[in-house]
């Protein structure tokens, strides 16, 4: 049977973030025919029995090892049959009109393959990876070196966050997070989802991307609020800097025509290492 919306979450060791999710989620389907499917990374059994007695109506996936974000998501991708798949991170609370509003906007734009909503942090403050433009070479070394983070509005110096773009409005963006993706599942399909050679970070770049590529636009929906508690899963993974910094020069080999060619991506390349060399240092210090 045909459902309005699949929602595929991600869990890594976040079950107390996932319990409120999954609990948001269930408010916000009101009216909804939809499947919600739970990609257990690295399963605690225990746990995952409690919470999945808690929430009898979510499919869940169980694995013994973490095989990443791209990969799971892909795992549930192929058990959906929705007009519509959501891809949600497990630490995210949804408003109780955020998945009907971007249902209904889906539907009404069929030219529009994608679409993200505004996010906030637990402290209610704007988070500005909720749209994004394409990480060309200059967006990249404004980021890298923190000109994006001083100058937030900025259309030069925070173009990749589209710093200048009213958060409160709809925009043509190129770049959707990861942590809210709403796609026709038709389409997640015929991408073949996530790119599975990003393990995590990285891959919600390249969907969009892939997206635009096919000649669907992407569209922000800032008039759609949730929160994210951006990092939990990430802090519970002891490798989470080499697939962070690994993440980027995957990008930056898939994608070298937005740095300039072959010397652009070896710069490129050569600069995220130090940053990642910088970052272990500072790790193991602190």
């Amino acid at each position: 049977m045909t459902t309005d919306l699949s929602i595929i979450i991600v869990n890594y060791r976040v079950y107390t973030y996932l319990d409120a999710c999954l609990h948001a989620v269930q408010q916000a389907l009101h009216g909804i025919a939809a499947s919600c499917w739970v990609v257990d990374n690295d399963t605690d059994p225990l746990l995952q029995q409690q919470l999945a007695a808690k929430h009898p109506w979510v499919h869940w996936i169980c694995l013994q090892d973490n095989i990443g974000f791209a990969k799971a998501n892909n795992l549930a991708l192929k058990q959906t049959n929705s007009q519509y798949v959501l891809f949600l991170n497990p630490d995210t609370l949804v408003q109780e009109d955020t998945l009907k509003g971007a249902i209904d906007y889906l539907k009404n734009q069929p030219s529009v393959g994608a679409v993200g909503i505004q996010m906030h942090n637990g402290h209610q403050q704007f988070l500005p990876e909720s749209k994004r433009d394409r990480p060309t070479l200059m967006a990249a070394v404004f980021k890298l070196m923190g000109f994006a983070k001083r100058f937030p509005n900025s259309a030069l110096f925070n173009r990749y966050a589209l710093g200048h773009l009213d958060k409160d409005s709809i925009h043509a963006v190129s770049v959707l997070a990861g942590a809210f993706m709403m796609l026709p599942t038709d389409l997640a399909k015929k991408l073949g989802g996530f790119d599975e050679a990003f393990f995590m970070y990285g891959e919600d770049i390249d969907l969009s991307l892939r997206v635009l590529e096919l000649g669907f636009n992407v569209h922000y929906l800032g008039h759609l609020k949730m929160t994210h508690f951006k990092g939990a899963s990430s802090a519970q993974d002891p490798a989470y800097l080499a697939h962070f910094y690994g993440s980027m020069i995957i990008f930056v080999e898939k994608y070298p025509d937005l740095y300039g060619g072959p010397l652009g991506v070896w710069c490129l390349k050569r600069m995220i290492r130090v940053f990642w060399w910088i970052a272990a240092v500072y790790k193991k210090i602190n």
